[in-house]
């Protein structure tokens, strides 16, 4: 196998790999032991007929996708090792010459790591962060606090703003059910406007055990377009009205949610809280901005391929965070109203930013001579270990080699990101932003 590469615009590159002709004549017979079952010749019993009757009954080229896709995976996987450049992207396959006889030739067209220049990335300026605690956000986590430690209490009274409503419902289309229109012993806040259009509203006055017909129009771009701008009726029963009751913000509410004895000590504990939440808060956005400036006065030119593929990684991330919460990215697509080529096009811009944020750090790291070693590792695998509960030897096995390298290079880029935080100038917040 030989492999020639051309170096293309755009940071990309094209593979040329020749597979000896041997290699493919083999291949052909891989393809023909594959589908040879498929073939009911005269005179020979099914799937029994020799390779050489079958390329004359139907020509060599019967074989050759399938021989083609034999040889492809191996092929490209010793181009890769082979190339002598950086691919980051997955290949766009070309097949170039085909034939039984002669060598089978194909290209991979790839995208290669862009090369970064730096520009300005110490000294560059950065907002301050406030840090400073606010009455206002220790009542607001009092308030929280309250909100987590409520109950609810039945009331039998008619239904008004604020209250929970417990109902049966169905939905009908002209007259029709439709899927997904039903719910039992569903509890409805009322004002949240969980429920599309008045639904809520007409439910104000009802009293526990009424049935009430609620009418309204499913918006225009409902994300299911069967229901799109339709008319529907809803039939609905109370079966329950309740309240939320908070507990009294006192000295026993203090005692029974704290390790504090009074109100008062417990406020300074969550003074305490909000305030290492702020920092660590002001610390991200200090990186974050720092990062930014690097990358704006930096340059390099990334490919169309490394971007799509960027942008496939985030949208199956998204797939599995959503998976966890129960909802599948089909049912995501359906309410939204998009397809997946259109998210995958949507993701784009913010994939574009990830890999240049990710290029600009690891070029500073070169640059700086920053590195992770393995004791930073370690640390790291025993946070997780603790975050998730789990041994820390179960988590090391369970990340193996790779996994640990992995976080090798995270934590590498971590340090470059504190690097420049570290070596920022920090200035105030102009007014006119500090009142956004």
């Amino acid at each position: 196998m030989s492999v020639q590469v051309e170096t293309l615009d755009g940071s990309k590159a094209k593979l040329t790999i020749e597979v000896p002709a041997e290699e493919f004549v083999a291949a052909m017979q891989q393809a023909y032991t594959k589908n040879k079952s498929k073939f009911n010749l005269q005179g020979f019993r099914k799937g029994h007929a020799p390779q050489a009757i079958i390329e004359k009954m139907y020509g060599p080229a019967v074989f050759y996708e399938d021989a083609a896709n034999i040889l492809i995976p191996d092929a490209y996987a010793k181009a890769y090792e082979e190339a002598g450049v950086e691919i980051v992207s997955r290949p766009e396959i070309d097949v170039t010459q085909i034939e039984k006889g002669k060598p089978f030739i194909f290209t991979a067209t790839v995208a290669t790591k862009p090369v970064v220049t730096l520009g300005d990335y110490k000294g560059v300026e950065v907002y301050k962060g406030d840090v400073a605690v606010s009455d206002d956000e220790i009542t607001a986590e009092l308030s929280k606090k309250q909100e987590e430690n409520s109950r609810l209490i039945t009331v039998e009274r008619p239904i008004q703003t604020g209250d929970i409503a417990v109902i049966d419902f169905e939905g009908f289309v002209d007259g029709v059910a439709f899927n997904g229109g039903k719910g039992t012993d569903y509890e409805l806040g009322i004002g949240t406007h969980s429920f599309i259009d008045t639904f809520e509203d007409q439910l104000i006055g009802a009293s526990t055990g009424d049935n009430v017909e609620v009418n309204v129009t499913f918006p225009e771009e409902y994300g299911e377009a069967s229901l799109a701008g339709k008319p529907a009726l809803f039939k609905v029963t109370v079966k329950n009205v309740k309240v939320k009751e908070l507990p009294e913000l006192d000295d026993e509410f203090a005692s029974e949610i704290s390790d504090f004895e009074t109100l008062d000590e417990y406020k300074e504990d969550l003074k305490k809280i909000i305030a290492e939440r702020k920092e660590k808060q002001a610390e991200s956005a200090k990186q974050n901005q720092a990062v930014d400036k690097a990358v704006a006065n930096a340059t390099m030119e990334i490919a169309d391929l490394m971007i799509a593929d960027e942008a496939d990684r985030m949208v199956d991330e998204m797939a599995q965070n959503m998976q966890q919460q129960g909802i599948s990215m089909e049912m995501y697509l359906r309410y939204t109203g998009m397809t997946q080529e259109q998210l995958t096009e949507q993701t784009k811009p913010r994939a574009t930013e990830r890999i240049k944020s990710r290029l600009v750090l690891e070029a500073i790291a070169n640059a700086e001579n920053i590195e992770a070693n393995d004791d930073d590792v370690n640390k790291e695998i025993e946070r997780m270990a603790s975050t998730y509960k789990m041994e820390v030897e179960t988590v090391k096995n369970y990340l193996g080699e790779s996994g640990a390298e992995n976080i090798k290079k995270d934590l590498r880029l971590q340090k470059a990101a504190e690097f420049l935080a570290a070596n920022a100038v920090e200035v105030e917040k102009p007014a006119e932003e500090k009142a956004e």
